[in-house]
């Protein structure tokens, strides 16, 4: 039974992560983002991290998949749907299609690489224990991990100030 759900959610996963990058409607894009998100959720509580299956779920199909629809409309990237703009976006030229197809294909050669090394050491279960509370993990959160949850929120507050001032210019 486990496996059957695994298979359902992992395939829920993908089909939202393709239609993420493949739909014109950016606004549309970031909506599949949350069923991404809840398939991610849901393995993570065939895992038994049910915490991380719920911060998951608050934080990021929460929090920040708001800050995202927030920015894709203040930004009003709607109006990048028409026909001449998809004929002379530099992304849709040839060059750059072949540079993300040789990315995709370097992206797979890694993950080959990974799940080779992983299925060669013995597995995952030869690292560390996991931390086995909420107040461990919050506790070596905000302790040997501070700086770089600051800087995170940092960057986001960035974006959001960027996103602000893109918006506010006249006469583009």
């Amino acid at each position: 039974m486990d496996a059957l759900l695994f298979w359902i959610l992992a395939a829920a996963a993908v089909v939202a992560s393709l239609l993420v990058i493949g739909q014109r409607n950016p606004v549309y894009s970031v909506m599949a983002i949350v069923g991404s998100f809840c398939g991610l959720s849901g393995l993570y509580v065939l895992l038994d991290a049910p915490f991380v299956a719920v911060v998951q779920i608050i934080i990021y199909a929460g929090a920040i998949l708001v800050l995202f629809l927030f920015t894709v409309m203040l930004l009003n990237a709607s109006r990048e749907d028409g026909a001449e703009w998809d004929r002379s976006h530099p992304y849709y030229r040839p060059g750059p299609t072949r540079l993300g197809g040789l990315l995709a294909i370097v992206l797979l050669g890694q993950l080959v690489w990974a799940m080779t090394r992983i299925a060669g050491s013995g597995g995952i279960g030869d690292q560390q224990p996991a931390a086995s509370s909420v107040r461990l993990l919050g506790r070596v959160l905000f302790t040997d991990y501070m700086f770089a949850f600051e800087v995170t929120s940092i960057l986001i507050i960035a974006a959001m100030v960027g996103a602000v001032v893109l918006a506010g210019r006249k006469g583009n």
